[in-house]
Protein backbone atom coordinates (compact mmCIF):
# COMPACT_ATOMS: atom_id res chain seq x y z
CA UNK A 1 0.00 0.00 0.00
CA UNK A 2 1.80 3.41 -0.90
CA UNK A 3 1.69 5.95 1.55
CA UNK A 4 -0.95 8.62 1.68
CA UNK A 5 1.31 11.60 2.61
CA UNK A 6 4.12 11.04 -0.27
CA UNK A 7 2.82 7.84 -2.17
CA UNK A 8 6.00 5.67 -1.09
CA UNK A 9 5.57 1.92 -0.28
CA UNK A 10 4.39 1.56 3.34
CA UNK A 11 6.54 0.50 6.15
CA UNK A 12 4.32 -2.57 8.45
CA UNK A 13 5.75 -0.12 11.63
CA UNK A 14 4.21 2.58 10.52
CA UNK A 15 1.46 1.77 8.37
CA UNK A 16 -0.57 2.92 6.19
CA UNK A 17 2.26 5.14 5.85
CA UNK A 18 6.19 5.43 4.98
CA UNK A 19 7.71 6.64 8.15
CA UNK A 20 6.81 8.86 11.44
CA UNK A 21 7.69 11.92 9.17
CA UNK A 22 4.54 10.67 6.66
CA UNK A 23 2.05 10.00 10.31
CA UNK A 24 3.38 12.74 12.18
CA UNK A 25 1.96 15.29 8.95
CA UNK A 26 -1.36 13.46 8.74
CA UNK A 27 -2.01 13.96 12.53
CA UNK A 28 -0.58 17.43 12.14
CA UNK A 29 -3.68 17.99 9.25
CA UNK A 30 -6.27 16.03 11.59
CA UNK A 31 -5.48 18.33 14.61
CA UNK A 32 -5.52 21.82 11.99
CA UNK A 33 -9.06 20.55 11.11
CA UNK A 34 -7.35 20.36 7.33
CA UNK A 35 -9.71 16.90 6.96
CA UNK A 36 -13.40 18.20 6.75
CA UNK A 37 -16.57 16.22 5.26
CA UNK A 38 -18.01 19.56 2.97
CA UNK A 39 -21.47 20.50 4.24
CA UNK A 40 -23.31 23.25 5.99
CA UNK A 41 -21.90 23.93 9.39
CA UNK A 42 -23.79 21.99 12.13
CA UNK A 43 -24.11 25.86 14.05
CA UNK A 44 -25.82 27.09 11.35
CA UNK A 45 -28.56 24.32 11.26
CA UNK A 46 -30.86 25.71 13.82
CA UNK A 47 -33.26 24.50 16.01
CA UNK A 48 -35.83 23.21 13.21
CA UNK A 49 -32.93 20.78 12.10
CA UNK A 50 -34.05 17.03 11.54
CA UNK A 51 -32.86 15.04 14.68
CA UNK A 52 -33.60 17.73 17.02
CA UNK A 53 -34.32 17.64 20.94
CA UNK A 54 -37.84 17.25 20.72
CA UNK A 55 -37.94 15.94 24.44
CA UNK A 56 -36.71 19.18 25.75
CA UNK A 57 -37.54 21.42 22.75
CA UNK A 58 -36.37 24.57 25.65
CA UNK A 59 -32.96 23.92 26.16
CA UNK A 60 -30.70 21.53 28.54
CA UNK A 61 -30.37 20.54 31.95
CA UNK A 62 -31.53 24.03 33.58
CA UNK A 63 -34.72 24.23 31.86
CA UNK A 64 -36.32 21.30 33.84
CA UNK A 65 -38.54 22.48 36.58
CA UNK A 66 -36.80 22.63 39.71
CA UNK A 67 -37.88 21.31 43.63
CA UNK A 68 -38.32 24.02 46.30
Amino acid sequence: MACPICNKPGVPAYRPFCSKRCADIDLGRWLRGSYVIPGQPLDDLGSDHPGGDEKNPGGGLDSATKRP
